[in-house]
C-alpha cells in the first residue's frame, strides 16, 4: 500500500456485521483512513480503532448520509434488512436508493457492494431478488459499482456456517428436503475478504458485477457431512422430497431457535441454485479462493483461536450491567456464567484463584471432584494425580488436576481448558473486575461446553444439577477465602 492509499478516505458500512467487522479489522491493520457510518455510533466506537472515525447516519434517512459522506473515496455498502420485520425488500431498496444519490452527490469514486449469487428468473427468492435488486439501484445511479455476488461464506460466525454447525452438532438423524442437495459455490471468509479489499483497485471500465466462489459446487448436504467429518460425528441425512421450504423453515427454528427469524428468509433463498456462471473474476481478481475441505478446517480452527484470545465477560457483558447467565447456548457451545461481589480488592479476590486446584484443592465438594477424577480413571482419562507444579505460581501450560492452564493473567484472569474425558471440550474461566464501589471487585465464574453431538448434550443436561450446585459453592468459597485472607494479611500475588 502506498501513502496516498493510507490517505484516501474510506466509509464502510455494515461494521457492526459478521462481514464488516472483519473487514474493518484489515482496513484497520492496512493503515487505511476509516470511517463507519452506525446508527448507534457510541455502541460502534468501542469496537474501532483508535485511528477510525465513527459517525451517526442512518441509510433510511437521506439527509443523515451528506455529512458521512463527505470525502470518501471508496464507500463499502455491506448493508441489508434480512433481520427486518417489516417489508424488508421496500427497505432494501430505499436504503440503497438514499446512499447512492448522496455518495454520487458527495463524488464518491467508487460503491462497492456484497450482493447474492443467484439466476434472475421469476422462480428467484424475496432474498436473493431483493439482493440483486440493491445492485441495480446502486448502479443506476449512476455511481460507479463494483458489486461482487457470493453463495454461501463459511467461516466461524457466518449464518450458514451456524446454521450448518448447529443442526449437525444436534441432530444424528437429520431429515433432508430437496432443497438439501441445490447445488451452490462456499466461499471461505478469508477469500471474501481479499476480494473486497482488492476491489477497491480492480480495473474496470465502469461499474460491473463479479461472480465470486470456491472451486467447488456443492450442496448444503455436502457442506454438512464435510463438517460432520471433521468434528469425527457419524451423521444420518434421509432424503424426503415433500418437506417444503415454509415447513423446513419452522423445523429450523426450533432446532436453531437463535437464528430463526433469518434463518427462514435464508431456507427460502436455498430452493435456488447459487452458483458461478460468469468466471470473469479469476480474470480481474488475484485472489484464488481455497477448497470446500480446506475453508471448514479453517473455521474450526479460527473459531478456537478466537475464542482463545478473547475473554468469555468481554461478551457476557457487553450488553449492559454484568449479570448471571445460567445456561446460555451460544451457538453450539453452552455457557454458564455467574458473579459475585467482593469487599476486597482484585488482587485480593484473584489470590485464592491462583492456588485453586492441588493441595489446595477447588474449594467446595471435594469429594465429587476426586470422584469425577476415579471414574475419568476408569475410563483411560488422566484422574486428578497430576495436582499442580507450585502451590501459587501459575504460567501457560502448566496442568491444575485434570485441567491445563489455557490463558492466565496476573490479579486478573485465569482460563483452564479441560483434559479429562467428556464428550466435547469444556473449559473453566475465573476472572476479576473492580468493582463499582471503591475497595470493592467482582468475581466472574464462567464454565463453557462444546458439547460433541447428542452424548454430549446428554453428559451437560444430564449433569446440569450438579454443575449448578458445585460451581455455585466454588464462587461462593472463593469469594470468602478472598475476604478472609484479606482480612488477615498479605496473600500471595498482592502489592
Amino acid at each position: 500500500m502506498t501513502p496516498a492509499d493510507s490517505r484516501r478516505l474510506v466509509l464502510l458500512t455494515g461494521a457492526s456485521g459478521y462481514v464488516g467487522g472483519r473487514l474493518l479489522k484489515l482496513l484497520e491493520n492496512r493503515g487505511f483512513t476509516v470511517r463507519c457510518l452506525a446508527r448507534n455510533a457510541e455502541a460502534l466506537a468501542k469496537r474501532c480503532g483508535p485511528g477510525t472515525e465513527v459517525v451517526a447516519g442512518d441509510v433510511l434517512v437521506r439527509e443523515s448520509l451528506d455529512a458521512p459522506l463527505a470525502g470518501v473515496d471508496t464507500a463499502y455498502y455491506l448493508i441489508h434488512s434480512m433481520g427486518a420485520t417489516r417489508d424488508f425488500e421496500k427497505e432494501d431498496r430505499d436504503a440503497a436508493a438514499n446512499f447512492a444519490s448522496a455518495a454520487r452527490a458527495a463524488g464518491v469514486r467508487r460503491i462497492i457492494y456484497l450482493g447474492g449469487l443467484g439466476e434472475d428468473t421469476k422462480d428467484l427468492s424475496k432474498h436473493l431478488r431483493s439482493r440483486q435488486e440493491v445492485g441495480r439501484v446502486l448502479r443506476e445511479s449512476g455511481a460507479e459499482v463494483i458489486e461482487l455476488r457470493a453463495s454461501i461464506v463459511i467461516g466461524s460466525g457466518s449464518l450458514s456456517y451456524e446454521l450448518v454447525r448447529n443442526l449437525v452438532e444436534r441432530l444424528p438423524v437429520m431429515i433432508c428436503p430437496s432443497w438439501v442437495s441445490v447445488a451452490a459455490q462456499p466461499i471461505a471468509i478469508e477469500d471474501l475478504l481479499d476480494y473486497l479489499l482488492e476491489a477497491m483497485d480492480v480495473c474496470t471500465d465502469g461499474s460491473r458485477v463479479f461472480e465470486i466462489g470456491g472451486p467447488e459446487q456443492v450442496s448444503y448436504g455436502d457442506l454438512m457431512r464435510e463438517y460432520a467429518r471433521q468434528r469425527g460425528l457419524r451423521r444420518w441425512m434421509i432424503p424426503v422430497p415433500v418437506l417444503t421450504p415454509y415447513l423446513s423453515s419452522l423445523w429450523l427454528g426450533l432446532v436453531t431457535p437463535i437464528y430463526a427469524r433469518i434463518g427462514r428468509k435464508l431456507v427460502a433463498s436455498m430452493r435456488n441454485p447459487t452458483v458461478v456462471n460468469d468466471t470473469s473474476a479469476s480474470q480481474s481478481f488475484s485472489v484464488r479462493p481455497r477448497g470446500l475441505r480446506d475453508a471448514i478446517a479453517r473455521a474450526l480452527a479460527n473459531e478456537d483461536q478466537e475464542y482463545a484470545q478473547t475473554r468469555w465477560s468481554d461478551a457476557l457483558s457487553s450488553s449492559g450491567p454484568i449479570r448471571d447467565l445460567d445456561g446460555m447456548n451460544c451457538g453450539s457451545r453452552i455457557v454458564d456464567s455467574r458473579t459475585l461481589q467482593v469487599a476486597v480488592s482484585p488482587a485480593e479476590a484473584f489470590a485464592p484463584i491462583q492456588q485453586i486446584g492441588g493441595t489446595r484443592g477447588w474449594y467446595y465438594g471435594s469429594w465429587l471432584w476426586q470422584l469425577r477424577g476415579f471414574l475419568d480413571l476408569l475410563v483411560g482419562g488422566i484422574g486428578v494425580r497430576r495436582g499442580r507444579r507450585h502451590p501459587v505460581d501459575i504460567r501457560v501450560g502448566d496442568t491444575l488436576d485434570f485441567w491445563r492452564v489455557e490463558r492466565f493473567e496476573p490479579h486478573r484472569m485465569l482460563r483452564l481448558r479441560a483434559e479429562m474425558k467428556v464428550p466435547g471440550r469444556a473449559w473453566l474461566e475465573l476472572d476479576v473486575d473492580q468493582g463499582e464501589q471503591p475497595g470493592t471487585s467482582v468475581i466472574r465464574q464462567t464454565a463453557i461446553f462444546d458439547p460433541l453431538g447428542l452424548a454430549g448434550l446428554a453428559y451437560w443436561y444430564g449433569l446440569y444439577p450438579l454443575h449448578q450446585l458445585v460451581f455455585a459453592g466454588m464462587l461462593r468459597n472463593i469469594a470468602r477465602a478472598a475476604e478472609a485472607e484479606a482480612a488477615s494479611g498479605p496473600t500471595p500475588g498482592r502489592r
